[in-house]
């Protein structure tokens, strides 16, 4: 892996920052897990389609550049430093997509993929159900073939952007008499059909990060399912990998963070260093934003050779999401009482936000498959250890 950048790399990144310098916008956005502020991310991804920005890695003829997963990082570092806003459709753009580029039809990628690449479709993700969290194969909502569509009766939860979201990528079981990870079918479809019952789920910090959604008799056509019927367990796994090993969670969102950590450790560095362990712990979060940064562009030249993301995605998941939790954790240490103070209190002389960030670690080792569930995998498929 050569650790430096060629000449047309080093041109891209200019050229990216160049963007960035004149369109990020100059206040905060509200947060989307509110409908103000959704709307305004929505905004933000048509602005990054203009740009040609939106999906840096997929095909021109979608609304991509066509880059490789190296230029994806460089995108992705400079994105970060840029402060540029959350991406609302990372669902849509990090998760389905690539898995539209694998098994989906020319029709479907025509159909879905410009459309969610310009934000005018944000896509949520229906994987959990009551009894089916991180064991998608104890999956029990049921899709019943009807002709040419499909009827769906169940109930999804956790589903991430569900309540403002316009499209629903889920799991549902065809085959009745199926069992685990048999008989189950990869289907989109529209939040807005009738039968369907979306319900907000209010997150630590008060606002609806997330969503359940009841399904009675809802009618999907038969030509949104994604691959074959019943093969939905191995398409699901391909959009698994991307969200656990590579897509979702770039290194540079982990880097910029380590950036701010140190930043607030110098600012308190005379009252904190009474706590020999803080400081360790801010020199551990560097050193571990920059390892997941090598061992990420070790898998992006891996994959530019025709490699495949395997188990080892559950073991990039277990190290960014306590990675996250360290970071997060440290500034709360480093801010004491007053981190406890939303941005907004009168009383905090913090506009930043830690709080909200260390809140939202606390679900990384749930979501995306619960780290026990990952140590499970790396268990079994990489040590041939045997099942406990």
């Amino acid at each position: 892996m050569r650790l430096d950048y060629t000449e047309r790399q080093k041109q891209f990144r200019e050229e990216i920052r160049s963007w960035l310098a004149a369109n990020v916008p100059s206040e905060t956005l509200p947060s989307f897990d509110t409908e103000q502020g959704f709307e305004a991310h929505r905004r933000w991804e048509a602005t990054l389609s203009e740009g040609r920005w939106s999906a840096v890695t997929w095909p021109r003829e979608y609304g991509g550049r066509g880059c490789d997963l190296i230029e994806w990082l460089i995108f992705e570092e400079e994105y970060w430093r840029a402060g540029a806003p959350l991406r609302v459709n990372q669902n849509g753009v990090f998760l389905l997509a690539p898995t539209l580029m694998e098994y989906g039809s020319d029709e479907q990628k025509a159909r879905f993929l410009p459309r969610m690449a310009a934000g005018q479709d944000i896509w949520a993700q229906g994987w959990s159900e009551p009894g089916a969290g991180s064991d998608m194969a104890a999956i029990r909502s049921k899709a019943v073939r009807d002709g040419d569509h499909y009827v769906i009766n169940g109930q999804k939860t956790w589903s991430t952007r569900a309540v403002w979201a316009d499209w629903l990528f889920g799991m549902f079981r065809t085959d009745p008499t199926s069992s685990r990870h048999h008989g189950l079918t990869f289907i989109l479809l529209p939040l807005n059909l009738p039968g369907i019952t979306i319900r907000p789920i209010k997150q630590l910090n008060g606002l609806p990060g997330f969503a359940e959604i009841f399904f009675d008799n809802v009618r999907v056509p038969v030509v949104n399912r994604l691959g074959d019927e019943g093969a939905g367990w191995s398409v699901a796994m391909a959009t698994a990998g991307f969200e656990r090993g590579l897509m979702l969670r770039s290194p540079a969102r982990f880097q910029q963070t380590a950036r701010n950590l140190v930043a607030l450790y110098q600012q308190h560095r005379d009252r904190v260093d009474a706590d020999p362990g803080i400081r360790e712990a801010v020199l551990k979060s560097w050193m571990d934003a920059e390892a997941y940064t090598l061992a990420t562009y070790r898998t992006a030249c891996r994959l530019g050779k025709g490699a495949k993301i395997g188990a080892e995605a559950s073991t990039n998941k277990i190290f960014w999401s306590e990675l996250d939790l360290l970071m997060h954790e440290t500034a709360m240490r480093i801010l004491g009482p007053y981190g406890e103070l939303m941005p907004e209190a009168s009383a905090s002389p913090y506009s930043d936000h830690w709080l909200d960030g260390f809140l939202f670690a606390q679900a990384g080792p749930i979501y995306a498959g619960t780290n026990e569930i990952q140590r499970n995998i790396i268990a079994e498929r990489m040590l041939g250890l045997p099942r406990s």
